[in-house]
């Protein structure tokens, strides 16, 4: 586009500042060429405000929808997973067991021949297991564990019929 083309459409839109609005109007009235080129513009504004815009119907709006829907269904959610954060925990786990290890194996009274006895600052006395395991302690773990097992049994079949189809 040129320079006239470029001003007039300013003029027209109305985009341009009001003492250059005045000055491209004036030339609008003495000079010909303008006065030609704007009322060319003129009428193609007119038409294309006369336009119908055309809009998609709304199948295709829906069509799309679906698709785009079904494409982000399709991505598998990926979780990024720091291998420096696996090997801090893994070796804390190891050193922590081997100190405890080194440590129990240094209490221990090599020269006993009946068996291993404990040092003095760690005897203390270990609670009976029988009083952590009573009847309806027993009972509830067993119904968590039936219906933990009921719950993958269900999981498996799910996914072996979901396979099928």
């Amino acid at each position: 586009m040129n320079s006239i083309e470029e001003k007039l459409w300013d003029y027209i839109d109305g985009n341009c500042p009001p003492d250059e609005h005045k000055a491209i109007a004036m030339l609008i009235e003495q000079d010909e060429v303008y006065r030609k080129k704007y009322n060319e513009l003129l009428q193609l504004n007119n038409e294309f405000a006369a336009m119908e815009l055309d809009e998609p119907s709304m199948a295709f709006s829906y069509n799309v929808m679906e698709t785009i829907r079904a494409e982000k269904a399709k991505q598998p959610l990926k979780a990024a997973v720091d291998k420096r954060i696996i090997l801090g925990i893994a070796s804390f786990f190891v050193l922590t067991l081997s100190a405890l290890v080194i440590y129990m194996f240094s209490a221990v009274n090599w020269s006993a021949g009946n068996g291993v006895q404990i040092p003095e600052q760690l005897n203390m006395q270990i609670p009976h297991v029988n009083t952590f395991f009573t009847g309806p302690v027993v009972k509830a773990f067993l119904f968590f564990d039936l219906v933990m097992g009921l719950f993958l049994l269900d999981h498996y079949l799910r996914r072996k019929t979901a396979a099928k189809e």
